[in-house]
């Protein structure tokens, strides 16, 4: 049982980061997650932000989930059937709690939700020939993109989306994750 209870939930120590200013919480609620998957997560997180806002600080929380939690996700807030590998929940976007917004008044921005589903990200890996920490890497840095107001549903969009997620993952020595060449790096 975990520190809040929940049978399976277990939250991870909080980090932050003095360089980016980002304080991120990571969340196993689901799956089979290897020991260094908190670690891999983090410096991926940490990375996109700090190359697109590093210094304003704020705080995100990444759910490591199977494929049932994904789909649960996926359907209720997408109406999409099935897993995907990577949500992502802004927090302008969450539903209202109902406090009143002076109860977060100095507290630091939440910039919301990533939501990773492990059996998705192995297969993908695998069909790509790809390192799982790098897709995983990748599918975090895409995430945090996100929330960070990054889109690819127009194509210029999802140019400079790609470029930025490029130039973060090869930061952190991963290659190109759209180059169909490089994939079994």
């Amino acid at each position: 049982m975990s520190s809040d209870g929940s049978p399976g939930r277990k939250r991870s120590d909080r980090s932050h980061s003095s360089i980016s200013g980002l304080e991120i919480e990571v969340l196993r609620e689901a799956g089979d997650w290897e020991s260094g998957t908190d670690e891999t997560v983090r410096r991926a997180a940490e990375h996109a932000y700090a190359v697109s806002r590093g210094g304003e600080a704020a705080e995100l929380c990444i759910v490591l989930g199977d494929d049932a939690l994904v789909a649960k996700l996926n359907k209720a807030y997408r109406g999409k059937s099935g897993p995907t590998n990577v949500l992502s929940f802004p927090a302008a976007e969450m539903p209202d709690t109902g406090a009143p917004e002076a109860a977060f008044a100095g507290a630091t921005p939440l910039l919301g939700d990533v939501v990773l589903a492990r059996e998705t990200i192995v297969r993908e890996a695998a069909e790509q020939k790809k390192k799982f920490a790098d897709h995983l890497s990748h599918l975090t840095v895409h995430g945090v993109l996100h929330l960070l107001g990054h889109d690819h549903i127009e194509d210029v969009e999802a140019d400079e989306m790609e470029a930025l997620e490029r130039d973060i993952l090869e930061d952190l020595g991963i290659a190109d994750p759209y180059d169909a060449d490089h994939t079994g790096r």
